[in-house]
């Protein structure tokens, strides 16, 4: 196998990878996990996601998980220790909400 060959190959498996890993994260929370956050005594907290980092519900155009478009988007979820949502502050002076935010 050629040195070029060699290097394709694994320039396709990285990419292979990648997507993989990508698909694997961005996937919708499943009954389990959901289960087990409730058991964990977490609760779903609105407008504290980091950009790409909510636990799902990120809105129109996204399909859930690892979607939002935009830091401490309002209408995505994270979740939190159960009792402490509304205590935690995002830039800008809001907080976390237990429902979904406008903003």
């Amino acid at each position: 196998m050629s040195a070029k060959t060699t290097v394709s190959a694994t320039l396709l498996a990285g990419v292979v990878a990648s997507l993989l890993a990508s698909i694997a994260h961005a996937a919708p929370l499943t009954p389990a996990e959901g289960a087990a956050a409730v058991a964990a005594h977490k609760e779903k907290c609105y407008g504290v996601a980091l950009k790409g980092q909510n636990d799902c519900a990120a809105g129109p155009g996204t399909t859930c998980q690892g979607t939002s478009a935009t830091d401490f988007q309002g209408n995505s979820w994270k979740f939190v220790q159960g009792g402490t949502c509304a205590s935690i502050e995002v830039p800008g002076g809001g907080h976390g909400s237990l429902t979904p935010l406008k903003s």
